[in-house]
């Protein structure tokens, strides 16, 4: 009789086995600079480059509090990563712009997550990709939604 297998565990050692990948890149050091959410915030703002990102926006995309994604920014731009910029609508208001410096880290991180993004998928089809990611995306809804029965 085969061993029950648990979705849980699975996803954490393949966490685990993409970790190592990551740290084993030639990129390590560069991504150790944007360590944890500040290589995420970095990668939100490039993404949405065509408007303009507030602190709000930060706490809203990756569900932290105010006091943390204020911390994390104050650190950012004594890293020279972001910078606070007035909008002339509202002068209450401080939009998040990137510097040079975050923005060759943000390409060299786009590099390396295309890298292995390309590792992963090897032998993949698109329906198995498109599969995996409405499995996954079931996955973690269901755990947002502890508690809740349908």
């Amino acid at each position: 009789m085969p061993k029950q297998k648990y979705i849980g565990i699975e996803i954490s050692k393949t966490n685990n086995v993409l970790k190592r990948n990551c740290i084993r890149a030639e990129l390590s050091q560069e991504l150790e600079r944007a360590t944890g959410k500040n290589g995420w915030i970095i990668g939100f703002i490039a993404e949405n480059s065509d408007r303009d990102i507030f602190q709000r926006d930060i706490e809203e995309m990756f569900s932290i509090r105010r006091s943390t994604v204020s911390s994390m920014l104050q650190l950012m731009e004594k890293k020279g990563l972001v910078v606070r910029e007035s909008v002339e609508y509202d002068a209450r208001l401080k939009k998040l712009t990137l510097t040079q410096k975050a923005w060759d880290m943000h390409n060299k991180m786009l590099e390396s997550l295309n890298s292995m993004e390309q590792k992963l998928c090897r032998g993949l089809t698109e329906e198995e990709k498109n599969q995996f990611f409405y499995l996954i995306e079931k996955i973690r809804n269901n755990a947002e939604n502890r508690g809740e029965t349908e």
